[in-house]
């Protein structure tokens, strides 16, 4: 497989940025469209959590404003019935903020996590319905870490801008309220923070992107290489290919610990720049407030408010700061899971597709044309050929001469760019998909095997069939007695691809799957090449039976 995980990039040498060339998306955009793509669909829940956490910023506001009361009914006029209704408003506050928060929280949750789960199934639904050529050009750990992180990102991004809007946004309003009805000079000063941390945080948003993007590429990789350490094992072990398989798994988690470092480091560079920012402006409202107080006489329940709410704006503020920060990350993947989404399927079913009968029919191949994405040379040039039913027509010629080909184009794998095939003289590019795959079955030299029970892959051929049809499926593929001899029976797990049993198991098993579908075309491609003399006698005799 090729390691076109992500589109080419270009280099805008000016700004320092990499953009990928597809790339039409500002992240402005590219949420817009997550928000009504996904979020759009949950409103209601949206909505309710943000009644919620506008709750706890209402809470939040209170918990400042009733200092004044703390301040100058206890503290300075020394009122003892005062006491008790302050405390327990004190109470009340914090547990209707609890409460809120605890409700927020889990409504977020619950929706974030369908719309990872819905995210997910159409990832996964829209790469079924690509042509087989798309699995050669984005490697098993591209996709895997695509429906998985990139789906992840996706929620983190909503949640964001919804926590941010709802939770910080709406708390910074309402302290910022308390502080201007308590002191609105005070208030200019302590916002003079404002434009420098705006852009503080601007700069950093510039570095986010990149590293991100590299992140992903990363652990793509890892994944990758998980799978074909695992799927090709034996060749590892073979060939003593320990030591570099290691150090490309080392290298590929060092590159993904280096770029989590940089990550980490770019979005805890707002907390310094914050936490100067907010000591600067409390210790301007300190000496401000210090000499009104002492000076003027000013109202110290009014003072002591203000500050609570100055350190109580400090965190959503800090938050809201990092916003775009965390945004930009998780907007890398989000713009690199639509780039998966956006990826065309290369072959449609007709709206109007008509059903293949499932009767025996000529296969006409009529001036074929086809050239692999990837390859100089035609696989098929110009070919022409009828395969009549009831017989049994054999394609004869070297390895790479297009056997395989036309075996894909009959299932439909791939269209011809020139010339046209049918089926009882039906063009498959007027057929159905469904009709099409359950009239062929088909037998390669290597046949996958799911990683579930024998039983499970038998059926795997027609999922509707009664055990009885199971039993005699592999009776007829030669396979009843070996699957019998086994500990569990047709329950007996084959492992990955059938790892657990050897090749002539595993094709005998491939034949009973062909039998259990009973389709009137089989296609057979070099399906005895890779036996040794007794397996292939066993599985001759099997597809003799086959046929």
């Amino acid at each position: 497989m090729t390691e076109q995980a992500l589109p080419p990039v270009q280099v805008n040498k000016k700004k320092k940025k990499f953009w990928p060339k597809e790339s039409i998306w500002t992240m402005r955009h590219l949420f817009m469209r997550l928000f009504f793509e996904n979020g759009l669909k949950h409103w209601k829940s949206y909505a309710i959590s943000f009644v919620f956490m506008a709750l706890v910023a209402a809470m939040t506001g209170l918990s400042a404003w009733i200092m004044r009361d703390v301040i100058n009914g206890i503290f300075v006029d020394q009122d003892k019935s005062m006491v008790l209704p302050i405390a327990m408003g004190v109470i009340a506050i914090f547990t209707v903020k609890g409460l809120a928060t605890y409700a927020q929280v889990v409504i977020l949750s619950r929706t974030g996590n369908r719309i990872v789960a819905d995210i997910q199934t159409r990832l996964f639904d829209h790469i079924l319905s690509q042509r087989i050529d798309f699995f050669d050009t984005y490697p098993i750990g591209d996709l895997a870490t695509r429906i998985s992180h990139n789906a992840s990102a996706a929620r983190e991004a909503i949640n964001l801008v919804v926590v941010s809007l709802g939770r910080d946004l709406l708390s910074l309003i309402a302290l910022v309220t308390v502080m201007v009805l308590q002191d609105p000079i005070m208030s200019m000063v302590a916002l003079l923070i404002a434009p420098p941390a705006i852009l503080g945080v601007g700069i950093l948003i510039r570095q986010i992107k990149e590293v991100a993007r590299a992140e992903f590429m990363s652990l793509a990789r890892i994944v990758t290489i998980i799978q074909e350490s695992a799927i090709g094992i034996r060749v590892v072990k073979s060939f003593a290919l320990e030591p570099l398989t290691r150090k490309d798994m080392h290298a590929a988690i060092d590159g993904v610990r280096l770029r989590a470092n940089a990550m980490a480091k770019i979005s805890a560079a707002t907390s310094p720049l914050m936490e100067t920012l907010g000591g600067v402006a409390i210790a301007l409202v300190i000496l401000y407030a210090g000499w009104s107080v002492i000076g003027s006489d000013a109202d110290p329940g009014a003072f002591f408010s203000f500050i609570t709410a100055v350190l109580l704006a400090y965190e959503p503020a800090k938050r809201l700061a990092r916003l775009n920060v965390n945004l930009q990350a998780q907007m890398v993947g989000v713009e690199i899971m639509y780039q998966l989404l956006d990826a065309e399927p290369r072959i449609h079913e007709k709206p109007d597709a008509v059903s293949l009968p499932r009767t025996p029919a000529p296969i006409r191949f009529e001036g074929v044309h086809f050239r692999y994405d990837t390859a100089e040379l035609s696989a098929l040039d110009g070919v022409s050929f009828e395969a009549q039913p009831g017989q049994m027509t054999a394609l004869v010629g070297p390895s790479g001469g297009g056997k395989s080909t036309i075996f894909a184009l009959i299932e439909r794998f791939y269209d011809p760019h020139e010339g046209r095939v049918t089926i009882g003289g039906i063009n498959l590019a007027d057929v159905s998909f469904a009709s099409l795959r359950d009239a062929v079955a088909s037998v390669s030299q290597n046949p996958f095997l799911f990683d579930g029970s024998i039983r499970h892959n038998i059926l795997m051929g027609n999922l509707d069939a009664a055990e009885q049809d199971v039993v005699a499926a592999a009776k007829a593929a030669n396979a009843h007695d070996f699957i019998e001899a086994m500990p569990q029976g047709y329950d007996t797990r084959v492992g990955e691809d059938g790892a657990r049993l050897s090749g002539g198991q595993r094709q005998r098993i491939a034949i009973a799957r062909a039998m259990l579908r009973d389709a009137p075309i089989l296609l057979l491609d070099e399906a005895t090449a890779a036996l040794d003399a007794q397996s292939e006698a066993h599985v001759s005799e099997a597809l003799d039976r086959l046929m």
